[in-house]
């Protein structure tokens, strides 16, 4: 008796995790078949497809996350006259979320789209056929991240180059931990000269 109690208790929780699960592999699902659609848009122009980068993925997350809340109009995502862009105020959060440098960050392209339910033929479509596709056109480009959350899908672009790579900032923590230690010890070397 005890032991079905418990079970209707645990019920909700249980439904509630599988339902978030559930929409967890049904985004990963659209984002790949996004990529997949991507590719085979750049094979139709003789492009080398881009591979998935982790690092852009994490970072087109991000974004996504900064867009759920913003409403679908004929002026957001790729429809978003060129220079009007929303700027993003924390950008160096969203970029030390992921654990990554501005300076590998610079030569890639981000590309919100905002479709309503995020239906796949149109999500491709805002890509392809939008001012987004003179990017998709460009061989510098060779990997890509897609993010989304609500009705807003983003895809961020990457190249081979260090400036676009999207590699992580590990690098740069190496430097600045021994200048860290410098300091600790020049400040306890104060403190125990005082």
């Amino acid at each position: 008796m005890a032991f079905s109690r418990h079970c209707r208790l645990l019920l909700p929780f249980l439904y509630m995790f599988i339902m978030l699960i559930n929409r967890q592999v049904n985004s990963a699902d659209e984002e790949d078949n996004l990529l997949q659609g991507i590719n085979s848009y750049r094979a139709s122009l003789n492009l080398t497809a881009l591979t998935k980068n982790d690092n852009a993925a994490c970072f087109a997350s991000q974004i996504s996350d900064q867009f759920k809340d913003q409403p679908c109009t004929n002026t957001t995502g790729a429809n978003t006259v060129p220079g009007t862009e929303t700027q993003l105020s924390n950008y160096p959060t969203l970029l030390s979320h992921c654990h990554l440098n501005i300076s590998n960050t610079r030569d890639g392209i981000i590309m919100p789209a905002c479709v309503p339910n995020l239906v796949p033929s149109l999500v491709l479509s805002n890509f392809t056929k939008s001012q987004y596709s003179n990017y998709l056109n460009d061989s510098t480009y060779s990997g890509a991240g897609i993010g989304s959350d609500g009705n807003w899908i983003v895809v961020v672009l990457s190249t081979n180059a260090s400036s676009g790579s999207f590699e992580t900032a590990t690098s740069a923590s190496f430097i600045s931990e021994p200048l860290l230690i410098s300091h600790l010890l020049i400040f306890l070397m104060g403190c125990f000269l005082v």
